[in-house]
């Protein structure tokens, strides 16, 4: 009994020696949970590189100089988001407002199955939110005299076609397939006059936000920009809504006198072709597919904390090009397009005419050709790539040679020149000089092409 005191009072002695001395500087930590590689990411380690092309430029092309700069740690996706990825997103926003619908039936005991409420964090009211738990009676039968039926089978038939827009069978409606989400304009509460003031506890009197704001009228959307006064952080959050289906048409209507209606009817939405880069997607399209690949892992509780989704810089998509290799001028490593044994290196437009001299006519599988020394595949050709960089020919002269970009947010109402975005990478439909590592080509935001793409990465937390 004496042996198993003096063990417990020794225990005792020993754990209060090793707690923290009371009135010294002792820091708060904590311990934070490891960052997972994110599913279907490589991680990029940070690192100095000469940014810009690393041989002659093209006549007229207008390719910047070199310039030395250094880049954080990230992560990137392996390739290009495919078509299956992509299809996950649609189906999302598909099943949410097919759920909306049905959550609007008359009879409120079945509606109710439809969504459920949960607490709004720090306040006591109930929000209400979507139940993805429950069922979509997709193939539901309207039969006489069930009113239930008959409510469901005309919520869902409001997702195909009808009238004079129905011409095969029973198809989607893909123009009501609209993505609505918020982000904050940190760029507006970063301008001097927006700052909070902590010794007024209020923003200036002057102080003024440019805000984007969107919103449904007679079934059409609505982009508008907002000027009011700062005097609350609601006010720094913009809105959109934007139509997340892939322009299938582009197939046709960037190609005049070409024979591409199968490319048009089954590129994206046949089963075979899941593992291909999705194209016909604008850059808007893209920032919203960041946004809900956000929310999607945000949706999973405990999973450790992470940054949000989002497009790549075009320094961070050059860096990662060239796979550790500074003087790289593809991102194989080598000059040329062709490996030693003669085959070449990606998919592209070998020869005058020749599109398929390289084993493919248009995209190709993802991950078809050998990943650079980074373990990223396609960052040459295939497709083209958005950047979230907006294009400017001068921009290596002023941005800093610390993680460079520059972005311009454009609004609805600015001209076409400041809407033009970053792509990177070449195409299958590009010669081998656009697939350098170091050469830059721009689009608008809002175009849509069968040859242009995206990936996304992830900034990394940590050492």
């Amino acid at each position: 009994m004496k042996k198993s005191v003096i063990l417990v009072l020794t225990a005792v002695l020993v754990l209060s020696s090793c707690s923290k001395p009371k009135g010294f500087l002792v820091g708060v930590y904590s311990k934070a949970k490891p960052e997972t590689t994110p599913y279907g990411m490589v991680f990029i380690p940070r690192g100095s590189f000469n940014m810009g092309p690393n041989d002659q430029s093209i006549t007229w092309s207008m390719q910047p100089k070199q310039k030395t700069v250094s880049i954080d740690a990230f992560w990137m996706d392996q390739t290009e988001i495919t078509n299956g990825e992509y299809r996950q997103f649609v189906n999302w926003v598909r099943d949410s407002i097919a759920l909306t619908f049905l959550s609007r039936m008359s009879d409120e005991t079945e509606a109710a199955k439809y969504f459920t409420t949960v607490k709004i964090y720090g306040q006591e009211e109930e929000d209400t939110i979507l139940n993805w738990k429950a069922k979509i009676p997709w193939t539901v039968k309207w039969k006489e005299g069930d009113n239930i039926a008959e409510e469901k089978y005309e919520a869902i038939n409001q997702m195909y076609f009808n009238g004079q827009d129905r011409i095969e069978g029973r198809e989607l409606n893909t123009r009501i397939l609209n993505y609505s989400y918020e982000w904050v304009n940190y760029d507006q509460a970063a301008l001097p006059i927006n700052q909070f003031n902590p010794y007024t506890s209020s923003y200036h009197k002057n102080a003024r936000v440019r805000i984007d704001s969107s919103f449904m009228r007679n079934g059409a959307i609505v982009d508008t920009i907002i000027v009011k006064p700062l005097r609350h952080r609601r006010d720094l959050v913009s809105s959109r809504i934007i139509n997340i289906y892939p322009d299938t048409m582009c197939w046709i209507a960037e190609f005049t006198y070409s024979f591409n209606e199968p490319a048009m009817q089954n590129y994206f939405a046949h089963p075979s072709n899941s593992e291909y880069p999705v194209v016909g997607i604008s850059w808007d399209q893209a920032h919203a597919f960041c946004h809900w690949r956000t929310q999607l892992y945000k949706s999973v509780p405990n999973l450790p904390r992470a940054q949000e989704y989002r497009l790549p810089t075009e320094a961070e998509w050059e860096y990662a090009a060239r796979g550790g290799r500074n003087s790289a001028q593809y991102p194989w490593g080598g000059p040329y397009v062709r490996d030693a044994r003669g085959c070449f290196m990606a998919n592209f437009k070998p020869m005058r005419g020749n599109y398929t001299e390289d084993g493919y006519l248009i995209p190709c599988r993802t991950a078809s050709f050998d990943p650079n020394d980074y373990g990223l595949f396609d960052m040459a050709g295939n497709v083209s790539e958005w950047t979230s960089t907006t294009y400017e020919a001068t921009a290596h002269t002023f941005t800093l040679d610390m993680n460079p970009h520059y972005e311009y947010k454009s609004k609805s109402d600015d001209p076409e020149i400041l809407r033009r975005k970053v792509i990177r990478g070449g195409s299958w439909k590009d010669i081998g000089a656009f697939l350098q590592c170091g050469y830059r080509d721009f689009e608008y935001q809002t175009k849509r092409r069968a040859s242009i793409g995206f990936r996304c990465v992830r900034s990394y937390i940590g050492e």
